[in-house]
């Protein structure tokens, strides 16, 4: 365990930002090693200097630190994005986000930064949503704005997207993956545009990265750092909604779970953490009840004080960016894990999950009805339906169609004995 290091000053000018930036962005330098190096050699220029001769000490003889070209291209095209810098202990700074083990050291924010001094909880799940799942997030992100608190995900499918929409009136971050301006899955483009408008994007990532696997639990620990709870809606046994729950136990956050069917395999995550001591919740004021028993919360309306960055989680080295910033050097020699030998970090985030094949994505996000249309009908009533069942007129608004346009495919999956009817109106997928 590192001990924390003493406060440091954030940049002040352009060019102190641009060492910041040469210096997370320098091969196998990862937050905590970042805050390391500063507290250190008491400057980035000074640590970008001695960074050739720790990794000669480490046995990596053609070490090179992030060059001053790439930096600045980088700048240049999160500028274009509309994307503004935020250096860890600015006054922009998120203060939540401050206090978790590993903060990244500078973020790109495009949209309300003041959105980062609202209390926070953070609604996560699954992205082949069932239409009750889908009403759930809804709900929880509606009713928890209506009560003062901002909303984070991930703006994946589903109950991340659910979730974002919901609460854009009261105001929502959307934490990305990948780079500023790369937006996944694409048909939420147009929320993306949303919530710029009326919330807030948040990267630490480089303008123009495309995503990769490992960036997903990089994310995941953003979106649990930024909120002082995070609610699971639906998730499998082993998804990424699981590894958001684990960052924010390992932050100290409140982790809480929305309880489903056993026989869905949607719910088979949020009733592992019930089981396990997580928060069971049914609507907003669970929530709420919840975090007025957290010290701190009860009559406060302001985010944690920040705290010095302390734990050690291994930055891996970007992917070249998609365009408008030359990609900086990856040196050969260093440590596949994604640390510098002689500078690593020793406690690791867990592995990502493989990521699923994308299902259809969910109708109530902006921009999905026309990537849904792709999929064929049956396909996308057995993904909104799960086997605890949901009214038909549920289903219709959730797939925006009418009831004679869905009636033939409804009764062919009925037949076939993958729905069945309920009394009272309701459907469900047969367990």
């Amino acid at each position: 365990m590192f001990s924390s290091p003493p406060p440091l000053a954030p940049p002040t000018t352009e060019e102190d930002a641009l060492r910041w930036l040469r210096l997370v962005r320098s091969p196998r330098v990862g937050p905590v090693t970042f805050f390391r190096l500063l507290a250190e050699h008491g400057s980035a220029a000074a640590a970008l200097a001695a960074l050739p001769g720790i990794a000669r000490a480490a046995g990596v003889d053609d070490y090179r630190p992030c060059p001053d070209s790439a930096a600045r291209a980088e700048i240049e095209a999160a500028q274009r994005a509309g994307a503004r810098l935020v250096a860890f202990g600015s006054a922009a700074y998120p203060p939540a986000l401050a206090a978790i083990p590993d903060p990244p050291p500078v973020l790109w924010v495009k949209g309300r930064a003041d959105l980062f001094a609202a209390p926070a909880v953070a609604i996560v799940g699954a992205r082949n949503a069932s239409s009750l799942g889908l009403r759930m997030a809804r709900a929880l992100a509606r009713d928890l704005g209506a009560a003062g608190w901002a909303v984070v995900s991930g703006l994946a499918r589903g109950i991340d997207a659910a979730a974002h929409e919901a609460a854009l009136p009261a105001g929502t971050l959307a934490v990305l993956a990948g780079g500023i301006d790369v937006i996944t899955p694409p048909e939420n483009a147009a929320l993306a545009a949303r919530i710029a408008a009326e919330g807030a994007l948040v990267s630490e990532q480089p303008a123009g990265l495309e995503p990769q696997a490992r960036h997903f639990p990089r994310r995941n620990r953003i979106v649990s750092g930024l909120a002082r709870a995070v609610v699971v809606v639906e998730a499998a046994a082993h998804s990424g909604s699981l590894i958001t729950a684990r960052a924010a136990l390992d932050q100290g956050r409140e982790v809480m779970a929305v309880p489903g069917h056993p026989m869905d395999a949607r719910a088979a995550g949020g009733n592992l953490l019930i089981r396990d001591g997580a928060t069971l919740v049914r609507n907003a004021a669970d929530v709420l009840s919840a975090l007025a028993g957290v010290a701190g919360d009860a009559g406060a309306r302001n985010a944690p004080a920040a705290a010095d960055p302390a734990g050690a989680a291994a930055h891996r080295s970007a992917a070249p960016p998609r365009s408008g910033a030359a990609a900086c050097p990856d040196t050969a020699g260093t440590a596949r894990d994604g640390t510098l030998a002689g500078v690593s970090d020793t406690r690791r985030l867990p592995q990502p999950a493989a990521r699923p094949a994308a299902p259809a994505p969910a109708s109530g996000a902006p921009g999905a009805a026309a990537a849904a249309d792709a999929a064929p009908l049956p396909a996308r009533i057995l993904a909104l339906l799960g086997t605890a069942p949901v009214a038909e007129d549920q289903l219709l608004r959730d797939l925006r169609l009418r009831a004679e346009e869905i009636a033939p495919d409804l009764l062919a999956l009925e037949l076939e004995g993958l729905v069945e009817r309920r009394p009272g109106g309701l459907v469900a997928r047969r367990a």
